[in-house]
């Protein structure tokens, strides 16, 4: 330990006594290497010897060609890196498969997705005669391929064979939030009998299948680039629960329930919050549970500070929100056939009375 400690204290006099030149100078071992990069030279690329069978690797970051010189003068126009490829073309709607199974995936929330789907029935010659918005399913009559429009008939000219065929339509929540499912399944009969064919979970004709839903997911990326929308009415309609009550449990605090699936209340309990104007802080749909803060209005798009609102901190600050914050949990519960809604201060406290009957009013009216 002496010995080094001695060596240390060696190089350190040796350092100031005769400059600090053959460490941090210009040959010295911690020089400014900053600059290297100006007199980097193109070298031949690497070769690979001829016996070995590799794979061609690119060039990372490839050098822009007809690039300006040290030694070039006057003005010169630096070239534009080329742009980076981005999924621009991705489209809101997929076509899934597991096994013999297909469907769709829209990035739509059922509602705006049920008015298309069924548009695309009507406009091929398809008779509906079964709606159950509730349920997200809608049925068509029993028909001849060749009473459907020319381009569904020419479409299906390989499956068409001398049958009556007749389809049910399932739209559904999917797993992410805001998403949709879409399920077709045919059933087939022939010509002219009145046998009453029952719809089961596998379809008797996948070719069927899978060409309407082919051509259905045409039709729905072409009204997503036309800008298709939906109707708040046909909203509220598509996934309102078909019952809403409003009572009091055994302890006198307010209930509403509804009868609909957890799915279905879920959707429109959402809904009707970001209708009334309330603040939806966040959410967990594992437990059922909507965190709102009455203290605020919804966030919308339109209402997020631009770059200079970011920069000098217009708008309230996090602290003085939180400061008069309002908070509450609307929790939904499944009982039996219907869905219980309450409102909580926390998991073991339940909100005042006042206020718990103030936001379930505000969800009720605006079920529709």
């Amino acid at each position: 330990m002496k010995r080094l400690t001695g060596l240390s204290a060696l190089a350190l006099i040796i350092a100031s006594t005769s400059g600090c030149g053959w460490v941090y100078g210009e040959n010295g071992y911690f020089r400014d290497r900053g600059s290297d990069y100006l007199e980097a030279r193109q070298t031949a690329m690497m070769q690979i010897p001829p016996n070995v069978d590799a794979r061609r690797i690119d060039p990372l970051l490839p050098v822009p060609q007809q690039v300006a010189t040290t030694t070039d003068t006057g003005e010169f126009i630096v070239p534009r890196p080329q742009g980076l490829s981005v999924a621009a073309d991705a489209s809101e709607f997929s076509l899934q498969k597991s096994g013999e199974s297909r469907w769709l995936v829209a990035q739509r929330v059922p509602a705006e997705v049920w008015p298309v789907a069924m548009q695309f029935f009507a406009d091929n010659g398809f008779k509906i005669t079964e709606q159950r918005p509730q349920t997200g399913e809608f049925s068509t009559a029993w028909q001849r391929f060749d009473a459907l429009s020319d381009a569904m008939a020419r479409r299906l000219s390989g499956v068409a064979v001398d049958t009556e065929t007749r389809a049910r339509v399932r739209i559904e929540p999917g797993v992410q939030r805001n998403t949709s499912e879409i399920f077709v399944v045919s059933v087939e009969r022939p010509a002219g009998s009145s046998a009453d064919v029952a719809f089961t979970n596998r379809s008797s004709n996948p070719s069927l299948d899978a060409a309407l839903l082919d051509e259905m997911l045409v039709t729905l990326a072409r009204s997503a680039e036309q800008g298709g929308s939906v109707s708040l009415l046909a909203a509220r309609d598509f996934d309102a629960p078909n019952r809403v009550s409003l009572s009091e449990d055994g302890n006198g605090n307010p209930v509403m329930s509804l009868g609909a699936d957890f799915d279905r209340a879920w959707s429109s309990v959402g809904r009707s919050l970001e209708m009334s104007d309330v603040r939806i802080d966040d959410i967990n749909r594992s437990l059922g549970v909507y965190y709102i803060n009455l203290a605020e209005r919804a966030q919308k798009p339109e209402d997020e500070p631009g770059f200079f609102g970011k920069v000098f901190g217009s708008g309230p600050s996090k602290e003085e929100i939180d400061a008069r914050a309002e908070r509450y949990q609307v929790r939904l519960t499944t009982v039996g056939d219907s869905v219980q809604v309450t409102v909580e201060k926390d998991l073991n406290t339940n909100a005042p009375s006042d206020v718990a009957r103030k936001v379930l009013d505000l969800i009720q009216e605006n079920l529709g």
